[in-house]
């Protein structure tokens, strides 16, 4: 999944003729604390809540007073891994999309940005997640995956957290099946360590509910 993927199509940019209180509008309007500038295709910066509030005159064209923009943005081209890596250094709302000439194409939203990861990590899946410790060296995903499928299992997604200053790691997997008590057993007799499992029976309407009250509690 890549940038070009990720436009919101409703949050617009403003220019440097618009008024601070208009920006100010937008921004609560959509719940955010940037805005792009774009002249005439041209990104010129991110307008931040705080650049707002120093401004004397809201009524006043924002071109009129000197900025601090912030100058992120990703390429249209650019994977949704590093997309979140570059909207959670720089702490943003939006990012910028740019074609290879520079022009402006949209924002991604950091809504739009949790609701996709949410399909790629098998969020919205029902099923089982569990947690195993494993020595870096020994992991192996191949492994873990044909010791699921053993059980007549998926793996639906997968990520790694390795600790620092230690030789653990942990590898927490998305289940297929909300009853892992067998698959539990099986990785038990390979040794491996479960250091966590959560698999309670949840409906469809359930998950989409914290689902919902997640992304709510998020644009808060």
């Amino acid at each position: 999944m890549i940038a070009i993927d990720l436009i919101s199509e409703e949050i617009p940019p403003i220019k440097t003729s618009d008024t601070a209180s208009l920006a100010l509008q937008y921004m609560e309007d959509f719940k955010l604390n940037e805005l792009p500038i774009v002249n005439n295709s041209i990104f010129l910066g991110l307008i931040t809540e705080s650049d707002i509030y120093d401004i004397n005159d809201p009524d006043m064209p924002i071109g009129n007073h000197s900025l601090s923009l912030e100058k992120g943005f990703v390429y249209q081209n650019d994977h949704i891994f590093e997309i979140i890596e570059k909207m959670a250094v720089k702490k943003l709302s939006v990012i910028p999309v740019l074609d290879q000439a520079d022009n402006y194409l949209g924002v991604i939203s950091r809504e739009m940005l949790i609701d996709k990861m949410a399909q790629l990590g098998a969020v919205k899946d029902p099923g089982g997640i569990l947690q195993l410790e494993v020595n870096v060296n020994d992991y192996s995903l191949s492994e873990i995956a044909r010791i699921v499928e053993s059980n007549d299992a998926k793996v639906l997604s997968s990520y790694i957290y390795v600790h620092e200053d230690s030789t653990k790691m942990d590898v927490t997997i998305k289940i297929n099946q909300t009853n892992l008590g067998a698959i539990i057993q099986t990785f038990e007799r390979y040794n491996y360590v479960i250091s966590g499992s959560f698999h309670k029976i949840d409906s469809d309407d359930d998950l989409k509910k914290r689902y919902d009250a997640f992304l709510h509690y998020l644009n808060m």
